[in-house]
């Protein structure tokens, strides 16, 4: 493997956590963070890269630990590339999904004079369908980062569904998510690459197409994943890292809080998740 970009991680001295810019990797790296340096006095250093320099820095050693590894399918990728040179602590967060997405929002108002829910604005529900709608979204599937897992999987299905007259576009979650929010507020159609968990579900009324070939696969969940020797270099931290676990809605709540403030203050509102949630602090540092 090609030499580090950074220094080798420091067995023992304190913990390096790489993790990606998408918002549950910055979610859950800022909790851990949290909790190492307010509950143990660890000092906790985040590094933000794309999700393959992710992978690769753990496997080389040069980070201590990921926890943003999305199996089976997302990273299925990378888990093969480099599962012989990490340790998979396992799930800390069960029920992944991810897909094309697009707004499922109502022209005017929600209901009609009768009770009866109005119909969407977009009316299509499987990836099936889009071929024969691309002029109305502008022959465009907005992505993200090109390294991402989903980015992958987005050229299988468009390769499986013969979307030829589609282009992939690749952007960033913030991108995406600007354009999304114009798209609702104007009511244009848009399909997205989307993941749960993610704050947009949350703000917004969406929905996954239908994958009847299945090629996003059937969910999975976000392992932690640490590097080799991590176990009897750092004991404690390997400790903390093996019990930490959550639920969508936990994370969907920090996420949420973060979104609040336009992304700027992470780490506080880690603190504030840490206050609110001390039942669940003890279990994963007992």
């Amino acid at each position: 493997m090609p030499g580090p970009a950074w220094g080798m991680a420091n067995a023992g001295q304190n913990i390096r956590l790489v993790h990606t810019d998408w918002s549950s990797s910055i979610a859950s790296a800022n909790l851990v963070k949290a909790v190492f340096e307010e509950k143990l006095g660890t000092r906790c250093e985040l590094v933000s890269v794309s999700a393959d320099k992710m992978w690769k820095a753990v496997a080389e050693g040069r980070a201590d630990v990921m926890l943003s590894g999305w199996l089976p399918d997302t990273h299925g990728y990378y888990h093969k590339q480099f599962r012989d040179h990490v340790v998979d602590l396992g799930p800390n967060l069960e029920g992944t999904k991810i897909g094309f997405v697009v707004p499922d929002v109502t022209l005017g108002r929600l209901t009609a004079g009768t009770g009866i829910r109005n119909q969407p604005y977009i009316t299509i529900d499987s990836i099936e369908e889009l071929k024969t709608h691309a002029d109305k979204f502008n022959h465009r599937i907005v992505g993200i980062e090109p390294e991402a897992g989903i980015m992958h999987k987005a050229k299988e299905a468009m390769e499986a569904y013969d979307l030829d007259n589609f282009r992939l576009v690749e952007s960033s979650e913030v991108a995406l998510m600007a354009e999304l929010s114009h798209a609702i507020r104007h009511q244009k159609w848009l399909v997205v690459t989307g993941w749960l968990p993610h704050w947009s579900f949350a703000r917004w009324s969406l929905k996954f197409l239908d994958d009847p070939k299945n090629v996003f696969g059937e969910g999975g969940s976000i392992h932690t994943i640490a590097r080799q020797g991590l176990d009897t270099d750092m004991p404690k931290a390997f400790r903390v890292l093996d019990n930490f676990s959550w639920a969508p809605e936990d994370i969907g709540q920090l996420m949420l809080w973060i979104q609040e403030d336009d992304g700027r203050f992470p780490y506080e509102k880690a603190l504030r998740w840490i206050r609110t949630h001390p039942d669940k602090i003890e279990q994963w540092i007992e």
